[in-house]
């Protein structure tokens, strides 16, 4: 072990400053996050007026891996989530670098989405900004708030988990209102596009209603963080899935018995429509949700992407700079500054929509680690409590994952195929990096 690395091991942890209602709030604010805001739509397209379906089979995947998620946190709650739980799991450097590259290339990249997403048509409506430039400084002022303290970013979270939550609830009310007025077509709720089969219908939106999901497995990351992580995290993690699932139900319910699919299609803010339809509030007011849960949205990820690149520090993945921690704040600042700049990066150089695609594909991977690590460690035993899931769970998990992976285009593989590249090289690189003293060590002196 060389100086350095042993240095990050021997400085002091993490604060456990997340309590159970923070943790069920962060969680719950990253599954709902701002893609649902332009989810109905899609689905729409997928799944005609039964867009409720896709939803809820996708519920029943999200919690069949949060089970392996919640075994495996409170078994090993340190930083560092499915690249942790990788390297115990198959004792391998390059797997569970891989892994955590995985997480890091969704985690960052998604947040560069959204800064995009920020600086975009949301806010165009009431400020005519360049939206890159204005991406480059949302994203620093995200980073600001994150290197101030876990506890200051999720109270942060908090207030616009509220706001977003809100912004959901408003259209099932207005839906609900549009409909006891008579109008809509509460019948379009079963009705499928022309020409596709229930079982399409399941399969082609439960890719995307998966996606709608992802965001649990970054409180993975946070563990180390957590206060009575074996008591606190199961509730939190189901808790704020089941709620999550509800309001995507309620809402899909809603917006296609108000909107006809088609035009939730055809539209880039389908909840909008609803509120256009219902009337009574301004459409400015859904507007500023929108960009409350986008900033939400990218808050939670970025705090994902520097726990977990500090939790990768700390096993020895990466260069052990990477683990320093802020005195006072307790928050791992170089990490935050690392990954803030890639995320500027990604933001300023274009087109995200392919590379955002093939993140979804990179997140089944990491929930395919996920859910055979948890069997694979049930020889590994723990002097203390944890959550155990049914061992049929983590099974019918894998067969999920692989089920969905079938669903992706050929791109979005050779994409992927690129990116796991990349990451083998940095991998090799750090491999490299952390030998040479060592090697040098053990050269006899002449």
């Amino acid at each position: 072990m060389t100086t350095d690395t042993a240095t990050a091991h021997q400085s002091p942890g993490l604060r456990r400053a997340v309590t159970g209602p923070l943790l069920f709030l962060f969680i719950l604010g990253d599954v709902l996050g701002a893609g649902v805001y332009a989810l109905v739509g899609e689905l729409g397209a997928e799944a005609g007026g039964a867009i409720w379906l896709p939803l809820l089979v996708a519920l029943g995947m999200a919690l069949l891996t949060a089970a392996s998620y919640a075994e495996l946190v409170t078994k090993y709650p340190q930083a560092g989530g499915s690249a942790v739980f990788a390297q115990r799991a198959f004792g391998s450097p390059l797997v569970s670098f891989l892994v955590g590259f995985c997480m890091l290339a969704a985690g960052v990249t998604s947040a560069a989405g959204l800064a995009l997403a920020f600086g975009g048509d949301y806010l165009s409506v009431f400020l005519d900004v360049p939206p890159v430039p204005t991406a480059i400084v949302f994203l620093a002022l995200v980073a600001a708030l994150n290197m101030r303290g876990i506890q200051e970013s999720l109270r942060a979270n908090v207030v616009m988990t509220a706001i977003e939550l809100s912004g959901l609830v408003l259209v099932v009310v207005l839906g609900a209102v549009v409909l006891g007025r008579g109008e809509g077509d509460p019948a379009r709720v079963l009705e499928l596009p022309a020409e596709t089969s229930w079982a399409a219908a399941i399969l082609g939106g439960a890719l995307i209603a998966f996606y709608s999901f992802v965001g649990f497995e970054t409180s993975a990351n946070l563990a180390e963080e957590v206060t009575d992580v074996r008591r606190v995290y199961p509730r939190a993690l189901f808790g704020a899935l089941v709620a999550a699932g509800v309001v995507y139900l309620l809402v899909g319910l809603v917006a296609p018995a108000v909107v006809a699919p088609e035009d939730l299609a055809a539209s880039s803010g389908p909840l909008l429509e609803v509120v256009r339809v219902a009337g009574g509030v301004p459409l400015e007011v859904f507007s500023a949700v929108a960009l409350v849960a986008v900033a939400n949205g990218a808050l939670l990820t970025m705090i994902m992407a520097s726990r977990l690149t500090y939790g990768m520090a700390q096993e020895g993945l990466l260069p052990p700079v990477l683990g320093r921690v802020l005195p006072g704040r307790r928050t791992p600042w170089v990490a935050i500054v690392v990954t803030t700049a890639v995320a500027m990066v990604l933001a300023a150089t274009g087109e995200l929509v392919d590379l955002a695609s093939t993140v979804v594909l990179l997140l089944l991977f990491v929930f395919l680690s996920t859910n055979v690590a948890v069997l694979v460690l049930r020889r590994d035993r723990v002097d203390h409590p944890h959550f155990r899931a049914w061992t049929a769970l983590p099974v019918l998990a894998v067969v999920t994952c692989l089920v969905l992976l079938t669903q992706q285009e050929a791109r979005h593989w050779a994409l992927a195929g690129v990116l796991l590249a990349v990451g083998l090289v940095l991998h090799l690189v750090t491999r490299r990096s952390s030998r040479r003293p060592r090697d040098e060590a053990a050269r006899p002196a002449r």
